[in-house]
C-alpha cells in the first residue's frame, strides 16, 4: 500500500481532509459566536487547536515539495491527533457535548484522528527521527495544560470536565487525570516515533534495491 500510493492521490486526500476539518471548525465557531459564547473559550479546546494544526500541516504537505522539512511538524500533529481520538473515546464519548453538531463531532473526534494516524503510516518520515524528537511533541500539550488550569482558576471555566477541580475532587483529581493524559501522550509519541522510523527504514531499503 505504501509503495503504490500515488503522490497526487495522497495530496488530494490531504486537501480534502484539511477542508473538512476547517469547515467543521468554522461552522461550529459560527454557532458558538451566534450563541454569544466566548471565542477564546472556543479556541481553548485542545480538539479545536489540534485539528487546526492538523489541517494546516496537511495543506503545507500539499503545497510544500521538501518532505523532510515537514517530518517534525507532521510528527507533532499526529501525536496530538492520536491523543485527541484516545481521550475522546475513553473520557468524553458519553459526555454531553452541548451545542456541538453531530457531524462536526464526527469529523473532529473520529475522522481526523484516524486519518492523520493513517497518513503517518502511509507516508512515514523521509528520514529517521531522533528519540529527542519525542520531547518536542510534548511541548504544546504541556503549555496547553498549564494554560487551561491557570486560566480556569482565574475565570472558573474549563474546557473539559476532568480538568475542573469541582468535578474530580479538587486539584488532586486534576493532577491524577493530567498524569494519565501525560502518560498517554508519551506512549503515543513513542509508538508513533518507532513505527514511523521502522516504516521509513523499510522504505529506504526497498528504494535501494
Amino acid at each position: 500500500m505504501i509503495r503504490n500510493f500515488r503522490p497526487s492521490v495522497l495530496k488530494t486526500i490531504r486537501a480534502g481532509l484539511a477542508v473538512a476539518a476547517l469547515t467543521a471548525i468554522v461552522q461550529q465557531l459560527i454557532l458558538h459566536v451566534a450563541a454569544s459564547y466566548s471565542v477564546l473559550n472556543f479556541f481553548s479546546y485542545f480538539t479545536n487547536l489540534s485539528n487546526l494544526i492538523a489541517a494546516s500541516v496537511l495543506l503545507l504537505c500539499v503545497f510544500k515539495r521538501d518532505r523532510g522539512a515537514m517530518d517534525l511538524t507532521r510528527y507533532i500533529s499526529v501525536v496530538n491527533m492520536a491523543v485527541v481520538g484516545l481521550v475522546f473515546a475513553v473520557l468524553l464519548r458519553n459526555v454531553d457535548l452541548g451545542a456541538l453538531l453531530p457531524w462536526v463531532n464526527f469529523v473532529l473526534h473520529y475522522v481526523m484522528p484516524v486519518a492523520i494516524v493513517l497518513d503517518w503510516l502511509v507516508h512515514p518520515p523521509a528520514v529517521k527521527l531522533h528519540t529527542k524528537t519525542l520531547l518536542f511533541a510534548c511541548v504544546f500539550p504541556a503549555i496547553y495544560l498549564v494554560y487551561v488550569v491557570v486560566r480556569g482558576a482565574m475565570i472558573g471555566w474549563y474546557p473539559y470536565p476532568f480538568l475542573n477541580p469541582a468535578n474530580v475532587g479538587g486539584y488532586g483529581g486534576v493532577a491524577m487525570y493530567s498524569l494519565g493524559i501525560t502518560v498517554t501522550f508519551l506512549l503515543a509519541a513513542w509508538v508513533l516515533l518507532e513505527v514511523g522510523n521502522r516504516l521509513a527504514s523499510a522504505r529506504s531499503q526497498y528504494a535501494a534495491r
